[in-house]
């Protein structure tokens, strides 16, 4: 059997962290899916369409990576995709706290498993919010983002 995980996330945009965390996963697992959430609610900085070029060109040298976009549960989209596993970071305690709540419930109600990766030291502090925060005040976020920004 496949061991597929979705590797779900709003990705605006992707940052360091986000790959430091694919890379460091991509042994543990036959396929990863980086699952890009789409919420009609929020406001993004960049555009679905860049964020999901960002990834792929982040990952093209990489089979066992695919990136796909998706509405609705993120539980639901691992059952669409056959994925048993949700891989998630997690920076600091705040992160495990908040994420193990959401992975108990995928796990009860969805049968669904949550695998936590803990971010390497050199990474912990980034954070999308972060470089969203620098980009809206024209700072050179580059060395947080696997693109050229």
């Amino acid at each position: 059997m496949t061991k597929r995980a979705l590797f779900p996330g709003s990705f605006d945009p992707i940052t360091i962290g986000h790959v430091d965390i694919i890379k460091r996963a991509l042994p543990l697992f036959d396929e990863i899916i980086i699952a890009i959430g789409v919420n009609a609610e929020k406001k993004y900085m960049f555009p679905l369409e860049d964020r999901k070029q960002f990834i792929e060109d982040a990952f093209k040298e990489f089979d066992a990576v695919t990136v796909k976009t998706y509405k609705g549960l993120t539980a639901d989209f691992c059952k669409a995709e056959n994925a048993q596993y949700i891989l998630r970071g997690v920076r600091n305690t705040a992160d495990f706290t908040y994420e193990q709540t959401i992975a108990q419930a995928n796990a009860e109600v969805m049968d669904v498993e949550s695998v936590f990766l803990v971010a390497s030291p050199a990474v912990s502090h980034v954070s999308s919010s972060i470089v969203r925060d620098i980009a809206r005040n024209d700072g050179d976020y580059s060395s947080l983002v696997p693109f050229n920004a």
